[in-house]
């Protein structure tokens, strides 16, 4: 193995920020490319597609709770994939391992639900064993097939308009190695992270960036005002970042 060269603390300084130059622009890229996405057309789901649930059955919409929007990924749960009947799929379940409390995601009117077309007793029993706390449900008809995730991983996002879903969104392949912080699935969503900051279309929520952020077992109601101690901290952070080289 051969390694960089070993250098002083001022020529690494010097080197990390050169480097800092390209990995913001990616950012900046990564930042356009979210907005592109949000102007995206959709296309409605005229199907009234049926899952198994814990409870019993479900609809697509239901998968939402009530929320505006949802993010289904398909994982490999089910006869014939390695690791059945212990296990679901290696990769599918270290990207489970990887998802980020939901609670965030839920503050910004979004879902996330996974599908498998193992019976629910099985994924029950997976899901207890794994430690997973997502919304997981059978997949029974035709959904995977429909939704390009019938051989292959994918996610698979929808916006609920009433009781009118339509699809906005569909990220697969390596593009799901991204997928499991509260950002990279708000960044795939047609609202996006819905800060202020964020170039979307006209009327499109948003409110200031920081300021929805809580502790996970503290969200309240959608439209709770921010916690004034916190807008102060917030406002604080802004204003030593302002103008600053790694700033958004």
């Amino acid at each position: 193995m051969k390694t960089p060269p070993i250098v002083s603390a001022q020529e690494w300084e010097a080197a990390r920020e050169q480097l800092l130059v390209k990995e913001k622009a990616l950012t900046r890229t990564r930042d356009a490319l979210a907005a592109e996405r949000r102007r995206m057309p959709w296309v409605a789901v005229e199907t009234t597609y049926e899952f198994d649930g814990p409870n019993g059955k479900v609809s697509l919409l239901d998968l939402f709770e009530g929320r505006r929007q949802l993010i289904v990924y398909r994982a490999f749960l089910e006869p014939g994939v390695f690791g059945w009947p212990e296990h679901a799929c290696r990769g599918c379940s270290l990207g489970a391992d990887q998802v980020a409390n939901l609670a965030h995601l839920n503050a910004r009117d979004t879902t996330l639900a996974y599908v498998s077309r193992a019976p629910q007793p099985d994924i029950t029993r997976v899901k207890a064993r794994m430690g997973w706390e997502m919304p997981w449900y059978t997949i029974t008809d035709s959904f995977d097939a429909d939704f390009g995730v019938d051989e292959w991983h994918g996610h698979n996002v929808f916006f609920r308009d009433g009781d009118r879903v339509f699809r906005t969104y569909f990220i697969n392949s390596r593009g799901d190695e991204a997928m499991g912080s509260t950002w990279s699935y708000l960044d795939a969503t047609p609202l996006g992270r819905q800060e202020e900051w964020e170039d979307s279309p006209e009327g499109y929520p948003q409110s200031p960036p920081y300021e929805w952020w809580n502790w996970h077992d503290e969200y309240g109601a959608a439209d709770a005002t921010p916690d004034p101690k916190w807008v102060e901290v917030v406002g604080s952070a802004q204003t030593t970042l302002a103008g600053s080289a790694t700033d958004r």
